[in-house]
């Protein structure tokens, strides 16, 4: 239980301790265990990954040099190695003896299930494998993958990495511009598709958008569609470069020897979303990447034989390559892999579906927890206390920092005060977990990251470089190389380095993007939000991510995005757009409750953090895997016309109801 009731903004001083019987089976348990492992890489760092690296992972050759910093930022690990990420997730678990152990529980959108097993999957992805070689694929050669979450999306990654083929998987719900964009730049020779994807109970399109894509031009490095039959639904085929899955890879066998690859082979580019301008393909490395992935599943997920994991996310984002597509895998994991949305047939999904399979770690985003948050105090036939949850050991986050009034609901609802959480920061062009508490080991405080992982030199500076004290916001940088990370920007090595080792910080650390700071008792991190997040009020700096916390913590409020908006006096305005726990008000009314939310923040943070503007929607501006488009917001709150692409939103029609403002 809490050690202190008592919450302010983000001065927040409840502390949860590792529940003592978690603690005493966890992969790092306690925190002088946590220390052993920090002193081990600060005292001898090469040689704490190169131990690291060799326990946890098969490798074809052995390397003999673990971190190569001659081309600094170009960082190279293990570089002499040779090995197969396929090989590590699939053949390493049949030959310990888990081939008949369940590797993949589907739960479709309809809710029919389907296992397969590590002997399976294996098969699966040999003669998937196969089959791309019969089409000529090889390795280096760039696959790209338009799928939405199946089996067969995880199987066709598996199958590009056991080929040495490089795939780029582009989210089910990017616009056919943003996938004819991302062939082009990646030189892509297949792409991988279904016919069509389920998603709440309706048939979305997949082929028919790859063929508008390759219609626009640009694209003639396109030898193959491979389509996935899905749905049966009708679609348009174009001989010679059509084919359908099935008929490919049926007649192929189930054996393929894997390519053994140079440990900083690429093992994918995987595109950042929501940027203007040219996509920005965050390139990844086979052997540093599956390592982090494989230890972050034992010191994060503290994943034991008989769990049964879930991880909510997409393919399509780097969550889904971490901790759906290796990760598990490479771990031996049993875990559910989840066509549907949270709300279909009904906002009990989740918790139904937890149940269902006896999940025992279960791994979403805190802009779900807040919309699920929203829909169990309306119905309580949704409510996570509604359902059997009590297989539930460990709960996490990940994707945005998680505002403590949330992380209390999801803590005391849904883990029933028993289960540890891990809000675990880390991104795209990191590969996985940085900052994260350890289930075992971290005394937790709701909305904090808590501390780096060992071996993850994580610091706060100003803008010269120069180490911030603890209590004092600035920018989040990382001083070391780590074996996860980005390796360049795919054609882009000059904006890998300005946009990631910046000539301010003395082109030595990694710039992360966030702002952060730094408890000063505890050490703590807590993220304040994106560095171009933050706002200048009259000469104020203030995170967005600060004053959308003080919003969330009002009783009414279910969920708030902030932004800013330019203002003749003050420099820029905070405009907040705000989804209550019960209906939009109109008129006076709203007015009113607007005035008593500016009150609220005043109150929280101070006078100077009080929203200009106030707009109530009955929903976020959401891309289909839940990511509030904050570009969209921006626009928005200017009062000017949306001419971006918006075709990634799950409800677009919230655009026009979060113009008017109270």
């Amino acid at each position: 239980m809490a050690e202190n009731e008592t919450t302010q903004g983000l001065h927040e001083n409840r502390v949860f301790a590792p529940p003592a019987g978690f603690a005493a089976g966890a992969a790092i348990s306690g925190m002088d265990a946590y220390q052993q492992l920090c002193d081990e890489a600060a005292a001898d760092y090469e040689g704490f990954w190169g131990r690291l690296a060799r326990e946890n992972l098969a490798w074809h050759k052995p390397f003999t040099q673990v971190l190569d910093e001659s081309d600094a930022p170009f960082y190279k690990w293990f570089a002499d190695g040779q090995l197969n990420a396929s090989y590590n997730c699939l053949d390493r678990n049949i030959e310990n003896g888990n081939g008949d152990k369940t590797a993949i529980i589907f739960e479709a959108d309809d809710g029919q299930v389907t296992r397969a097993s590590y002997r399976d999957l294996h098969a699966r992805v040999c003669k998937f494998a196969n089959g791309l070689k019969s089409r000529g694929i090889k390795k280096g050669d760039r696959v790209i993958i338009y799928m939405s979450m199946s089996i067969e999306g995880v199987a066709a990654m598996q199958a590009c990495a056991r080929i040495g083929a490089t795939h780029s998987v582009v989210f089910g719900g990017f616009s056919a511009k943003s996938l004819q964009e991302r062939v082009i730049d990646a030189g892509a020779v297949a792409i991988i598709t279904a016919d069509e994807q389920l998603r709440g109970g309706k048939p979305l399109p997949l082929k028919s958008i790859v063929d508008e894509a390759l219609a626009m031009g640009g694209c003639e490095s396109i030898r193959d569609v491979i389509v996935y039959k899905r749905t049966g639904g009708n679609i348009a085929f174009q001989e010679g470069r059509d084919l359908w899955l099935n008929e490919l890879v049926d007649s192929q066998p189930a054996e393929c020897e894997p390519e053994w690859v140079d440990a900083e082979h690429p093992l994918f580019i995987l595109y950042t979303s929501g940027s203007t301008g040219t996509p920005k393909g965050v390139q990844h490395a086979t052997g540093g990447y599956l390592l982090w992935a494989a230890l972050t599943m034992k010191w994060t997920f503290d994943i034991k034989p008989d769990d049964v994991y879930w991880c909510t996310a997409d393919i399509g984002w780097v969550t889904g390559h971490s901790y759906i597509a290796y990760g598990p895998l490479a771990v031996g994991a049993t875990e559910v892999v989840f066509e549907g949305v949270p709300t279909f047939p009904h906002a009990g999904r989740f918790w139904e579906t937890v149940a269902k399979h006896r999940v025992s770690i279960f791994y979403t985003a805190p802009t779900a927890i807040r919309s699920l948050i929203k829909a169990s105090n309306s119905d309580e036939k949704v409510h996570p206390q509604s359902f059997d949850l009590s297989s539930l050991r460990l709960l996490g986050t990940v994707g945005e920092p998680i505002n403590p009034e949330a992380w209390m609901w999801y803590y005391k609802n849904v883990g029933n005060e028993r289960c540890p959480i891990v809000d675990t920061f880390w991104q795209t062009e990191t590969g996985g977990h940085m900052i994260t508490p350890l289930p075992g080991a971290t005394p937790m405080v709701p909305g904090s990251c808590t501390l780096p992982l060992p071996g993850i030199m994580a610091a706060i500076v100003d803008e010269s470089g120069q180490d911030v004290p603890n209590g004092q916001g600035g920018i989040l940088v990382v001083k070391r190389p780590w074996p996860s990370m980005i390796r360049t920007i795919w054609n882009n090595p000059d904006r890998f380095r300005t946009a990631y080792y910046p000539d301010e910080l003395g082109g030595k650390y990694y710039l992360a993007g966030d702002g952060a700071i730094r408890n000063k008792d505890t050490g703590y991190f807590t993220i304040t939000g994106r560095i171009d997040d933050v706002l200048n009020v009259s000469g104020h700096r203030m995170g967005t991510m600060e004053i959308e916390s003080a919003l969330v913590a009002h009783p009414l409020v279910a969920e708030a995005a902030v932004v800013g908006k330019p203002d003749d006096t003050t420099g820029e305005a905070i405009c907040a757009f705000v989804v209550l726990k019960q209906a939009r008000p109109h008129g006076d009314d709203a007015k009113k409750l607007a005035q008593e939310l500016r009150n609220w923040v005043g109150k929280e943070i101070g006078p100077i953090a009080k929203p200009k503007e106030i707009r109530f929607g009955d929903n976020l501006p959401k891309t289909r895997s839940g990511k509030i488009m904050r570009r969209l917001l921006r626009v928005l709150a200017k009062g000017e016309s949306i001419t971006q692409d918006v075709s990634t939103l799950e409800n677009p029609a919230i655009l026009e109801q979060l113009k008017e403002s109270a």
